[in-house]
């Protein structure tokens, strides 16, 4: 749970009606008390400056649109700006590894040869436990790891600040700790955690990292810490020489497969997109609806039991919303989508468009099965994603430009 102004905000009720009612309780802090405050990380009774709509985000549960149309009629564009840019920063990350999906491949397949090393070495191990059960001696670090494994959130600063200090200071693997936030936030998103991980080791922009600064600290915590600078690595270097490869290429988006009119179809609800509207279904001939459970997929170690009851919650509200008799399956052999899509006799498999990411991975192994039984997997792709993703080729700035006429295709102004 996340405690705010004293009062307890559980994060746990994953509902739409839980986040739209979030939303509406943030409005008024949507403009200027957003753009002055939303670097300060006074605390987990003290996240007053920043929403925490990002785990009902990461599920659709609510929507950018929804989040940004509200922010527009509160405040104006000018008002909001630095509210909307954060909102399209999800957006851009998502874009961005779709343009170059072999990063992520890269990630995972490097993340299986630190958990392979791990397990020869260790004094790796010895520091790495440490250093996630928040007991390196460094306060502040110390801190937001006991935060993040008893609430699955972290300030965003926070969360940069704990990646540097694990990289440069701790000299520990990044993947490693990528893969700790992975398993335990509940907004925790393949994209987003990969690349803000990347950016802060020097690898997403080349030659700029990020280095946690004492000062830093202590002004942005409110003095709730103050490091001392010798506690501090000095960072004068990323981590690009790991990768001399550098970069791949950007590649053209991937289109999603369109359903085709009036097959049998089997809806599957996965956590990528619990939006869906009873009134979307009405010219869909569906003989079956399944919920996949996929928050294992996010590592090979154990995930916190919160993200998978997170994930649990926002399935079975999307189902309740649609009137649905929908069962709840576990992601597991990938040939199971296709033996599930023929006993209730569907020539097509339907769902929200799935970027790159675990799930990403099992869908391609499950479409291999899926093909060879003639029955297609068909996706739908939010407008939003359909606007942003085409602009975040390179650096933010190009979406950041872009953001007024991105707002003015959705008619949002």
């Amino acid at each position: 749970m996340q405690v705010t102004g004293g009062k307890t905000m559980r994060f746990e009720t994953a509902t739409r009606a839980a986040g739209l009612a979030r939303l509406e309780a943030f409005i008024p802090r949507m403009g200027k008390r957003y753009a002055a405050g939303r670097n300060f990380d006074l605390g987990p009774e003290r996240h007053l400056d920043v929403s925490g709509l990002s785990p009902f985000l990461r599920r659709r549960l609510v929507l950018e649109e929804e989040v940004v149309e509200a922010a527009l009629a509160a405040h104006g564009a000018e008002g909001a700006e630095k509210f909307l840019q954060e909102v399209a920063w999800r957006g851009y990350f998502k874009g961005w590894l779709e343009h170059r999906p072999a990063i992520w491949t890269r990630y995972r397949d490097g993340l299986s040869q630190d958990l392979t090393a791990l397990e020869r070495d260790r004094a790796l191990r010895r520091e790495l436990a440490r250093a996630e059960a928040g007991q390196t001696g460094i306060a502040c670090f110390d801190a937001w790891a006991q935060e993040l494994v008893e609430t699955g959130y972290l300030h965003n600063h926070a969360r940069m600040w704990f990646a540097s200090i694990w990289i440069f200071t701790l000299g520990l693997p990044w993947r490693l700790g990528a893969d700790f936030f992975y398993r335990h936030l509940l907004d925790g998103d393949p994209a987003s955690n990969t690349l803000s991980w990347r950016w802060v080791a020097g690898l997403h922009t080349r030659g700029k990292f990020y280095e946690a600064k004492a000062w830093n600290i202590a002004k942005f915590t409110g003095q709730r810490f103050l490091p001392r600078d010798a506690e501090l690595a000095v960072v004068t270097k990323g981590l690009e020489d790991t990768e001399p490869e550098g970069l791949p290429p950007g590649t053209p988006l991937r289109a999603p497969s369109a359903m085709a009119e009036g097959l049998p179809s089997l809806l599957l609800l996965t956590e990528e997109d619990c939006g869906l509207r009873a009134a979307e279904l009405a010219d869909w001939s569906l003989s079956g609806c399944l919920a996949l459970e996929v928050s294992h997929l996010r590592s090979h170690r154990d995930v916190a039991d919160a993200v998978a009851g997170f994930e649990r919650a926002a399935l079975e509200d999307a189902a309740a919303r649609l009137g649905l008799d929908v069962q709840i399956k576990r992601a597991g052999d990938a040939r199971d989508l296709a033996r599930w899509a023929k006993a209730c006799g569907a020539r097509q498999v339907i769902t929200g468009f799935v970027p790159r990411g675990p799930l990403r991975d099992w869908l391609d192994e499950a479409q291999l099965a899926l093909t060879a039984e003639g029955i297609a997997l068909c996706e739908w792709q939010r407008p939003w994603d359909a606007a942003l993703w085409p602009h975040a080729t390179a650096g933010f700035f190009k979406v950041k430009k872009a953001l007024p006429r991105i707002l003015g295709q959705r008619q949002l102004i």
